[in-house]
């Protein structure tokens, strides 16, 4: 979103304003042209030939997203069977889509090979348990580098006590398991974390899924993962993609040459490539004045946006209403009955009641985690492209809400009036 002539607009020009006057707020909007340009970037990031990248589609899984990143020549990287039906629907093919489970059961893998997408098995139950049921069809083992990185414990997940993945040092187990099921495996796979700035990060998790690599003969590619960080602020910390594509791209030719044929190197963002794109547009309720601060109270909370509440994550805010007012000192606040906080002590030209507040990088676990808690509705969302505005999503109604409610006939009348 740029401020030209006292003005904030999206990609081709679209004022937002006028995007909250047609379908209301609060409203989810998203900038394919931003997604484009960062899939774009990325791309061009890595040099080795045999690249490929998995939206990771937890970030957002609306299907006309998935539909443009498709477009754009992505695979799918899915943690349930809700989203691979999802990406199969939105018109991925099925050799296209890693299913990547936590603590799933047998069950669950079993409805996965159905559907025919690769599978990611990250325990050593499962993978004996898979192995005896369906021996005849590949899978990828996730291993755990023992690496602690990320942005904070809660989205940390290769450190040693993490439940995700099978530690490196059980690799001699995971093939003990392979030669009793006669299973093949068809790919190794990390993930350390999100939030990731340092390069050498990535490499050192490398190293470690190379090392692995030498126990299996019979890979097609290898998944680094992802977490590549996109900035909060300004002028804010990101990752070097750049940095990261030319060092991982040069390792890995290297590694193939000695592992004697080239693999796919696979990596999985989400992040990356889609929390740019997205813009939340939230009304003010009302400027609430106390002895010692300033509220701005909107039309939404954490039952929408829960990252701040969650991860004590940071989205700029700005008052597009007013775009070149003076400046004030506000605490942005939702209206749940919880503390909901969206932002302290904000430097926000002077905000009045039917302000438009937009709250920036909400493209990425903003909708996707949003829910009816206090029985409210979950935002419309729209998608700007190439000039024009597309409506991707209703705002729900009550009737949504109750939908899926069964009454039962269990309750009595009782007579109080004594």
């Amino acid at each position: 979103m740029t401020l030209e002539n006292n003005r904030y607009t999206l990609s081709g020009g679209i004022d937002p304003l006028d995007l909250v006057a047609e379908y209301d707020a609060p409203l989810y909007v998203y900038d394919g042209d931003i997604i484009e340009r960062q899939w774009n970037r990325i791309n061009d990031a890595f040099t080795y030939p045999k690249t490929k990248f998995n939206y990771a589609c937890k970030a957002n899984t609306n299907l006309n997203i998935l539909r443009l990143l498709r477009g754009f020549g992505a695979g799918l990287d899915c943690v349930s069977i809700q989203e691979i039906r999802l990406g199969l629907l939105a018109g991925f093919a099925p050799q296209d889509i890693l299913y990547t489970p936590n603590g799933v059961s047998i069950d669950e893998l079993s409805l996965a090979a159905e559907l025919g997408v690769r599978i990611n098995i990250d325990n050593i139950s499962i993978l004996e348990q898979f192995g005896q049921k369906y021996p005849d069809i590949p899978v990828c083992v996730r291993i755990n580098p023992h690496i602690l990185a990320g942005g904070n414990s809660k989205i940390s997940t290769g450190h040693i006590d993490s439940k995700f993945g099978i530690s490196f040092h059980q690799v001699p187990h995971v093939l003990r398991v392979v030669e009793a099921t006669g299973i093949r495996v068809e790919g190794l796979h990390m993930h350390t974390g999100s939030d990731i700035l340092d390069a050498e990060v990535f490499v050192r998790g490398a190293e470690i899924l190379m090392a692995a690599a030498q126990n299996f003969p019979d890979l097609d590619y290898m998944d680094f993962g992802s977490g590549f960080k996109v900035p909060y602020y300004p002028g804010g910390n990101a990752t070097n993609i750049e940095a990261v594509g030319e060092k991982i791209s040069a390792r890995f030719a290297d590694f193939c040459a000695d592992y004697g044929r080239d693999l796919t190197m696979v990596f999985e963002p989400g992040k990356f490539l889609v929390s740019e794109s997205g813009f939340f547009l939230v009304k003010t309720n009302v400027v609430k004045t106390t002895l010692s601060t300033v509220f701005a109270g909107i039309d939404s909370g954490l039952n929408h946006l829960i990252r701040p509440m969650l991860y004590d994550a940071h989205h700029e805010i700005t008052n597009i209403s007013n775009p070149v007012g003076r400046t004030r000192i506000y605490t942005v606040v939702g209206y749940i009955c919880e503390t909901d906080t969206f932002g302290v002590n904000r430097k926000l030209t002077e905000v009045h009641e039917g302000d438009i507040l937009c709250l920036h990088n909400a493209g990425a676990y903003c909708f996707s985690m949003a829910s009816n808690y206090n029985s409210r509705y979950r935002p419309a969302e729209v998608l700007v492209y190439r000039g024009k505005a597309h409506l991707i999503r209703k705002r729900e109604t009550f009737e949504d809400l109750v939908r899926n409610v069964r009454e039962v006939g269990i309750f009595v009348e009782v007579d109080i009036s004594s």
